[in-house]
Parts: C-alpha cells; structure tokens; sequence
C-alpha cells in the first residue's frame, strides 16, 4: 500500500533485510532525500562517500548497491523507470543552508525532517550522513562546476530498492523552493514497503 511522503515533510519505515521499497515521484518534479540506517546499530548508515568509491560513479545504477561507512551493501538498485539521475554530492538542506541563500525565518528542511520522522519511531539518528537525493539534479559542469536543475523524472516514475539488511528508511520531500530543484514548487511523493 502506498504511503505519503508529505509535501516539506519526512516518514520513517522500518523495512527488514530482503523487503523491497518502491519509491514513487508522483507529480514528476520532487526531489526525495533518501537515508538508510541498519537497524540494529545507527552509527552505521547507507554513505554516499563509500557508495561512490564502489560505484565508481556518482550517480546509482540498477544492480549496484548502495554502502554504508563500514562498506557493506544496505540498499541495492532493483528497478529505475527514470532517467536514472540523482544526487550523491548534495547534503540535506538545513536551516543554514537557506539562511546563505537568503531567506529569513523558519523554513521547513530536510535536516529536520530526518530527526522528526525517526523521533516517531522512538530513535535519534547519530548524526546526518549525506542523503542519497533520489531524482534530484545536479549535472557536473566542465570546470566541475555544478549546475542545480530541475528533476527530469516524469509523474509515475519510480525506483525498487531491496534491503541487503534490517534497515531505518527515512525520506524527506525536500521543501527547497528557492533553487529550481523541485521546479519551485515541492510536492508529495510515495512509497511503499513490498
């Protein structure tokens, strides 16, 4: 049964070794941070500096898995009806972050939608390692400048991910409004545990 990752909020699941997660980009445009903690030790959690070593690659490709710090498989491509392009470069965003792109007050955050949604499982993530920012755009320019694009999926596309071990997932639709990453407008995403 599919479940609603809110517009600018998070959820957690608890999803055992073997299960599948199907995550789904509803309306096309929404970037979906995307942490995996192995659920019987937090301090260990899906890295995306490990996963490129491995990958030897900076985007996931179906039927390779993503690492942890201790360098063992925690999530593994099955399917990508995307294009395929997402983002192991970019931290969460936090209130620093729109803070330096100049927006005063409160804005919702990814950061924060990590803590929240493990709080409601009872747990505190150790730290916030590097999401895996499924759908999220972010080309790599001559010179290595970064670009930050709109998500190239299309409403419907999705992604199947298997459990290599007993895992914490934690998705944020991230509430960034003021680059063009979620087409100025963040929106609801899905997903669901198979």
């Amino acid at each position: 049964m599919l479940q609603e990752i809110p517009a600018r909020g998070g959820i957690a699941a608890r999803v055992a070794q073997g299960q599948r997660i199907r995550m789904v980009n509803t309306h096309g445009r929404q970037v979906v941070d995307t942490w995996a903690f192995n659920a019987g030790d937090l301090a260990e959690f899906m890295s995306m500096e490990h996963s490129r070593v491995s990958l030897k690659n900076i985007m996931p490709r179906v039927g390779e898995p993503m690492r942890t710090n201790k360098r063992r498989p925690i999530l593994t491509f099955l399917e990508d009806s995307s294009p395929g392009i997402h983002d192991t470069l970019m931290a969460a965003c936090d209130r620093y972050r729109y803070e330096l792109l100049g927006h005063e007050g409160y804005h919702e955050n990814c950061t924060e939608n990590l803590h929240r949604a493990m709080a409601e499982l009872g747990l505190t993530p150790p730290d916030v390692p590097c999401p895996l920012n499924m759908w999220m755009n972010i080309p790599v320019r001559s010179g290595g400048n970064l670009g930050w694009e709109p998500t190239v999926a299309k409403p419907g596309d999705h992604v199947l991910l298997r459990a290599d071990m007993d895992v914490i997932a934690v998705f944020s639709a991230c509430p960034m409004d003021i680059l063009p990453i979620n087409s100025g407008k963040p929106t609801n995403a899905h997903f669901e545990i198979l």
